[in-house]
């Protein structure tokens, strides 16, 4: 990567992306829009938008250092590594863990760990921030994961998620009862009008979703009514916070999910034991328990499962015995 320092004019009135793109052209124009935006590439050592109009002896410095400091390192991680042969990984990723890095974590991600355990034998296609990454499960979300180890690999799995065709369940323990305790919630989800960084269900915008789900067991308080329930989620579609989002809309936000439900209230007539248990669980009580699909080599039908991590199975030993 270089810092060059050019004098322009030849080129005044041009804008500064135009400018930039005619003299590097190794780089495209969203790549030379986002380093001006940054301030990688300054007139007369300030910042300028990308629309700027080149004046009389201003000075371009064009700096991507930056860019090298940004490579993606390996770090030591532990996996949990379920299965692996030499096209794909299947990882159980614990909660807390983000899957790649991205605004705000550039380390300590999966992606990291993966670097770090595979070399350079991880797939390419797509963002270069996302090494390996075929689908995603939410930062504080447990579960299964599969990962591509090269790009024919990586092809083949994505054509399976965007066919439907991957065999996806969650388990999600919920507030209160589900009505219907069984069904089949079909939205469009796209970003909330109201917060950039949380999904909503919407009848008229978005990319659809398609959730079936099952009550699999229902917690009672001392008065006999149902506060809790838990719940197999089969996916159809895997949109951003699909589960979180469908839960939410039913009336039935996902415990522990602080960005999907106002503050945790106290529960009345409950245990004080599991009150101070679910209020204590730093992670939303959602496992990515399930996860089959056909091989991208052997063509083989897989299928992997994985027990509930153990803070999340402690919580629900707690609640049977106290529903019994």
């Amino acid at each position: 990567m270089h810092h060059l320092e050019v004098n322009v004019n030849k080129y005044i009135g041009y804008r500064l992306d135009k400018f930039v793109a005619e003299n590097l052209t190794n780089i495209s124009r969203s790549k030379i829009k986002s380093l001006i935006e940054k301030g990688l590439i300054t007139v007369n050592k300030f910042k300028k938008d990308p629309d700027y109009k080149l004046e009389l002896n201003d000075k371009i410095s064009i700096n991507q250092k930056t860019e090298e400091s940004s490579k993606l390192l390996g770090e030591d991680i532990r996996l949990n590594i379920v299965y692996e042969d030499e096209d794909i990984l299947i990882i159980n990723k614990p909660a807390g863990l983000v899957v790649h890095p991205g605004a705000g974590n550039k380390s300590g991600t999966l992606v990291n760990a993966l670097i770090h355990y595979c070399g350079n034998s991880l797939s390419t296609i797509g963002d270069k921030s996302r090494p390996g990454i075929v689908h995603r499960i939410d930062k504080d979300t447990s579960g299964l994961l599969v990962i591509a180890k090269n790009d024919s690999a990586h092809l083949n799995l994505a054509k399976q998620f965007e066919e439907h065709t991957i065999n996806r369940k969650y388990i999600a323990l919920c507030w209160g009862k589900l009505k219907p305790t069984a069904g089949k919630l079909v939205s469009l989800i796209s970003r909330s009008n109201k917060n950039r960084i949380k999904m909503m269900s919407s009848k008229i915008k978005g990319k659809e979703a398609i959730t079936n789900y099952k009550t699999i067991e229902t917690y009672f308080d001392k008065k006999g009514d149902t506060y809790a329930s838990l719940v197999e989620c089969k996916l159809e579609t895997g949109r951003t916070h699909q589960i979180r989002v469908h839960m939410t809309y039913l009336g039935n936000s996902i415990v522990g999910d602080d960005k999907y439900k106002k503050k945790y209230k106290k529960l009345k007539n409950i245990d004080m034991g599991i009150d101070s248990s679910i209020s204590n669980l730093d992670r939303q009580f959602l496992h990515a328990k399930t996860l089959g699909f056909i091989h991208p080599t052997t063509n083989e039908e897989m299928i992997f499962s994985s027990i509930l991590p153990q803070e999340l199975n402690n919580l629900l030993k707690m609640l049977r015995n106290t529903s019994e």
